[in-house]
């Protein structure tokens, strides 16, 4: 299905006039404020987030997964998923493919179908973590880290291949996150897996293209619970340093032991030029992949603060790739991702609202108290009359979620698709 703008014209028409008046307010106090909101606003419409192919499912745990009803169970329908956030929101423009999920039959009919949604298709995300159907060889014990070679050449060429397939969609950069790991002590040499780690790392770099980018993430635990070979940003930093100046760590906010603080892990990457991309979710305890925002919102928003400052100091980093990683156990997934979109523009805003100037001014005087009031008179502002300016600009709809209600969105993907089709590749 795709969305018509004029679907929700008459929507956005009964909510503009109270929309008007709210931003209206906040924008003249912004001004008073030295703040030029204009210029914010644009930057709130350009802001893009890419999808992940595998999160317009229904997400499951290890021990079940509950199908939702309408789900896309053909990369061409999940393609038109992402493309009714994007026009609702303006700030979906990109698809994030996992393969072998997502491998295209026809490159040509993909590419245009993304096109007819105003989509391009962002990193492609290899896989093994999983046996693929097929396989010579099987990853229970290791992919790129196996004491076996022929292992590695399997997961190796897998990644070639994962390559060759984001040449033919326009897509410029892998990622790479890998669940090797060991479960008990003893199991593993900790250095020989790092180094054949990155001697696999090297051979898949140097299949890039000369404009791509390979992205390495981490994560401490998980499906492993003694060690992961890439268990955190200073070992995939190491790697990606090994690996050449294309190579960069990418963070995901649930790949952290409690309490890490995130913002200093950003904070020192982009000084590096080394933050590649960055996964948005949310959790209470582990990897949980709750909606962006749900849990720990002044979290995000320090995040932001600093991913902020790097884009506006660091230029020896590169833009970020942006992408939401999460899991819908219980809710409707096309709502949950218009959710956490709200999340990560809301923290955005937010963030473009910190006075740098006076805050560095408050860091050097050592004035602890006006470092926090500073930053927590940002957090406090209700920007979210900004978030709908920024979508009126676009023709997106001032309010997505019951925007998507309203016409029924759901009803209308059961009645294609039926209730018992399932997302493919979970």
């Amino acid at each position: 299905m795709k969305i018509d703008k004029n679907q929700f014209a008459e929507l956005n028409r009964s909510t503009g006039i109270r929309h008007a008046q709210q931003f209206k307010f906040l924008a003249d106090d912004l001004q008073k404020q030295g703040i030029d909101v204009a210029s914010l606003v644009d930057q709130l419409s350009d802001f893009q987030v890419a999808i992940p192919s595998w999160a317009l499912g229904a997400g499951g745990t290890r021990f079940g997964r509950f199908s939702f009803p309408g789900e896309p169970a053909s990369l061409e329908q999940k393609i038109e998923d992402v493309g009714v956030l994007h026009a609702l929101t303006h700030s979906a423009g990109a698809i994030s493919l996992h393969i072998p999920w997502d491998i295209p039959q026809d490159y040509t009919a993909i590419r245009a179908l993304a096109q007819e949604h105003d989509l391009i298709f962002d990193a492609l995300n290899s896989n093994t973590f999983q046996d693929q159907k097929g396989a010579a060889k099987s990853y229970k014990f290791g992919s790129l880290s196996d004491v076996e070679k022929t292992v590695r050449d399997q997961a190796i060429e897998h990644n070639h291949t994962v390559i060759d397939i984001g040449t033919q969609l326009g897509s410029n950069s892998l990622t790479v996150w890998l669940a090797d790991g060991a479960d008990f002590p003893g199991q593993t040499n900790f250095q020989t897996a790092l180094e054949n780690t990155q001697d696999s790392l090297q051979k898949i770099y140097k299949h890039l293209p000369d404009d791509w980018k390979m992205f390495i993430e981490y994560k401490p635990y998980e499906p492993h619970f003694y060690s992961t070979v890439i268990q955190d940003w200073g070992t995939s930093l190491m790697l990606a340093n090994a690996c050449g100046e294309k190579a960069y760590t990418l963070v995901d906010l649930g790949h952290h032991l409690p309490n890490t603080n995130i913002e200093q892990i950003v904070a020192t990457l982009m000084l590096k030029g080394k933050l590649g991309g960055f996964h948005f979710n949310d959790s209470k305890y582990g990897d949980d992949d709750l909606t962006v925002g749900s849990v720990k919102p002044y979290a995000l928003f320090l995040i932001f603060n600093a991913l902020v400052y790097g884009m506006e100091n660091n230029p020896q980093n590169p833009y970020p790739a942006w992408m939401i990683d999460a899991s819908h156990n219980v809710k409707d997934p096309l709502e949950d991702l218009l959710q956490s979109l709200e999340a990560i523009q809301e923290a955005y805003a937010k963030a473009l609202l910190v006075d740098q100037k006076a805050l560095k001014t408050a860091q050097l005087s050592k004035d602890v108290v006006q470092c926090q009031e500073l930053l927590q008179a940002a957090y406090r502002t209700d920007v979210r009359p900004l978030l709908r300016q920024a979508r009126q600009q676009k023709g997106a709809a001032l309010d997505p979620i019951a925007t998507y209600r309203n016409l029924d969105i759901r009803a209308q993907l059961i009645k294609e698709r039926g209730t018992n089709s399932v997302a493919t590749g979970l």
